[in-house]
Parts: C-alpha cells; sequence; structure tokens
C-alpha cells in the first residue's frame, strides 16, 4: 500500500486573489445587510468576482489561483532544455510506437495518464516507467465538469488517482495536469495537501483535434526556446489524412527541429535539479 501524498513542506497559502474575493464576498454581504439600498451594487460586485474568478480557472496558464508550472526554471533555460509532456494515455494502440519513438530519439517524456485508463492497461503503464518515463496524475476520470468540483469532488478524484497510479509503477506522482488544464479556486488546497505540483504547458500542438500534422509542429516548434514544456497527446488523438495518430507524425519532426536549434530533451524532473519550485 503506497502513500497518496507527501507531507507539505509548508503550510497552505491562499492565493490573494482568492483572499480578496472572500473578503469582497463579506463586505458585499455586510453592506447589503447595513444598506439595502445599495444591495444590487453589492451584488454586481459579487458577480464581476465571480467572473473573475472563472477567467482564471479557464486560462491554463494562469497563476491567480495558486502555482502553476508552464516552463522550466531559468537556470535550466539556459542550459537550452526542453520538455516533452503527453497527456490522456496509455493508448493500447498509439503508446507502444511514441515509446519506440522516443527510444530511437533518445527523449525522455512526462506521461500525464489518465488513472482509469492506466487501470485498464496495467502492464503498457508499467512499460512507460521501464522505459525511463516519468508517469503523472492526470485525474481519475479526466471527468469534462473538472472545473465545476468542489474540494471534497477534487479530493476523491486526484487522491484516487493517486493512489491507482502508485500501485501500477511504484512511485507517487509528484505533477498533476488537470483535464484540459480548468480549474477553480478549490484545486490548490487540496494539491496541496496531497503533495502535488500543478503544471501546464509553454506551447500546445492541439493534436486531439487538428488532423495535420504541419501545422501541429508549427505550434509547438515556433520560437521554440529553452525552457519550454510542451505537450501533445497520446489519447484521444486525432488521425492524419493517412490514418495515422498525429503524434507519431509529429515526434520525429520535432526531435530534429530541436536538434538543429541545439536544444535538448529533460525530464519535468531530474535527479540533478529535482522537482521545479512552487
Amino acid at each position: 500500500m503506497f502513500s497518496v501524498s507527501a507531507p507539505p513542506d509548508a503550510e497552505w497559502a491562499m492565493p490573494a486573489l482568492v483572499k480578496g474575493s472572500v473578503g469582497l464576498h463579506l463586505l458585499a454581504a455586510g453592506a447589503a445587510a447595513a444598506m439595502p439600498q445599495f444591495a444590487w451594487w453589492a451584488l454586481g460586485s459579487v458577480a464581476a468576482n465571480h467572473l473573475l474568478l472563472t477567467g482564471a480557472g479557464l486560462w491554463p496558464r494562469s497563476r491567480l489561483l495558486g502555482p502553476n508550472i508552464s516552463r522550466l526554471p531559468a537556470h535550466r533555460a539556459a542550459r537550452g532544455e526542453i520538455c516533452l509532456t503527453i497527456d490522456d494515455g496509455p493508448d493500447p494502440q498509439v503508446t507502444p510506437a511514441v515509446l519506440d519513438l522516443l527510444d530511437a530519439e533518445k527523449i525522455q517524456a512526462t506521461f500525464f495518464c489518465i488513472a482509469e485508463q492506466a487501470a485498464r492497461h496495467p502492464a503498457l503503464t508499467r512499460e512507460i516507467v521501464a522505459r525511463g518515463h516519468a508517469v503523472e496524475n492526470h485525474s481519475f476520470r479526466h471527468r469534462h465538469d473538472f472545473s465545476l468540483l468542489g474540494l471534497g469532488g477534487y479530493r476523491a478524484e486526484i487522491t484516487r488517482a493517486q493512489q491507482t497510479l502508485a500501485e501500477l509503477t511504484g512511485r507517487r506522482p509528484v505533477f498533476f495536469r488537470a483535464p484540459a488544464g480548468l480549474r477553480n479556486p478549490f484545486l490548490d488546497p487540496v494539491l496541496h495537501q496531497l503533495g502535488l505540483r500543478l503544471v501546464s504547458w509553454t506551447r500546445r500542438g492541439f493534436d486531439t483535434r487538428e488532423r495535420d500534422p504541419a501545422r501541429v509542429l508549427d505550434r509547438l516548434t515556433d520560437d521554440l526556446a529553452g525552457g519550454d514544456i510542451l505537450l501533445l497527446h497520446d489519447g484521444n488523438a486525432a488521425r492524419s489524412a493517412a490514418g495515422r495518430p498525429v503524434l507519431l507524425e509529429v515526434l520525429p519532426q520535432l526531435a530534429a527541429r530541436a536538434r538543429s536549434r541545439g536544444l535538448r530533451w529533460a525530464a519535468l524532473a531530474d535527479a540533478e535539479t529535482g522537482a521545479p519550485s512552487r
């Protein structure tokens, strides 16, 4: 039995936006009670605040709701390191071919796996780790309503994924990526409690809906530079005109372009630098 969390190294710090939102709600409630004639103004301010919170949750790279790793630390960027992350697997039709390509190109990747999918394919999940890649937490079910969950919902969904992935791989995930990158203010305290760091990305290929590998490649490599975290998908992968998962057509060309620019692939967390700090 594996522990699903590591003891937090510090108390959770409420993000400034969330702290301000709590204060605004209290102030609005007090103002409406004391001065009913201003109730509509109070309600309007609360509604505007909710729109701001919603916008922050719909922006995957936002740090307004808590710490969010969207690129590698400066010292790693200076070394020309970039990181490949692969979401939504494992997929028995796609992931084995991805692993072979990664071996051929000497790329160490980070797989953000849907735990329910990993449990369906335990041998493949363990193969990812055996090939030298990391398996991290991408929730248990990849729920479409993930950004609408409360504290209890987040705790249940993410804890179950932690337990499943730890039992399958023998390693507790240390990073978490929200489904589609969407979230709300209740996510950060749960991640802190479970010892997880939120990770988004610097650039993505939109390869779950884009069928043209050239467009996906251009999105990933336009101004590609050290420190970038790239996002592709082995699960839910779009198919090219040739009927192949777009990821499989993009990877060799992506590796070639990275080499031509003097960049080198690195793990999201490695033995030399450890995990990027919250």
